[in-house]
């Protein structure tokens, strides 16, 4: 046969070489991936989301207030109850969802909202704030514009469960109950466990198999 093969010290020179040059590149692919994911992660941090706001026990009002004068997006659902006191009856405005009010900002940016007096922390998971549903606050925020009537209501997870099917809140789920002879719909947040509480009628709903 003719031809010849390469000594022993060539082959091996040969294969040395192909390895440091796949190993360059695969190098190069992985901090390539790296730099992608790590510009991925900051653009994520740089989007303004929504957040939850734990507050002090009966700081939300005074959070918020520190909040405008400190030009941040924030929002605190809150609803209209009478009470009695001594001898005449008085109309408070209260938070919807005692402890909480969001704001709207990047994650980067939370120290503008951890430093406010009142505030906890925001609610999230192993030390980072988890957004809250961006499409969520904004149908309860259009619903309450509008007039409509919304309160507090122990949170609730069972039950019969629909869709509403019409109006700001369409869209949003929850679970029906009767009371005096009215639909209520108890919609409930499982990140800051809170759950508010609607009168609606049967029309506007759609039942959920389950």
């Amino acid at each position: 046969m003719e031809g010849t093969v390469g000594s022993g010290p060539e082959i091996l020179s040969d294969a040395n070489a192909w390895v440091t040059a796949a190993g360059a590149a695969f190098t190069a692919a992985g901090a390539a991936a790296g730099t992608a994911f790590g510009h991925e992660k900051l653009g994520a941090a740089q989007q303004a989301r929504w957040y939850a706001v734990y507050t002090c026990a009966n700081h939300e009002k005074r959070v918020a207030d520190q909040f405008v004068s400190r030009s941040v997006d924030h929002f605190l659902p809150q609803y209209e109850s009478v009470r009695r006191w001594k001898d005449r009856k008085v109309r408070l405005t209260l938070p919807l969802f005692p402890g909480y009010l969001f704001v709207h900002l990047a994650a980067q940016e939370r120290l503008r909202v951890l430093q406010v007096p009142g505030v906890v922390r925001l609610v999230g998971f192993n030390g980072s704030p988890t957004p809250m549903p961006e499409e969520d606050l904004h149908r309860i925020r259009e619903f309450l514009g509008q007039g409509w009537r919304a309160e507090p209501h122990p949170y609730l997870q069972v039950g019969r469960r629909a869709r509403v099917v019409r109006g700001p809140l369409a869209g949003m789920e929850g679970i029906v109950l009767r009371r005096k002879n009215r639909n209520r719909l108890v919609i409930s947040f499982d990140l800051i466990q809170r759950s508010m509480a609607i009168e609606i009628d049967e029309p506007d709903l759609a039942a959920l198999t389950s």
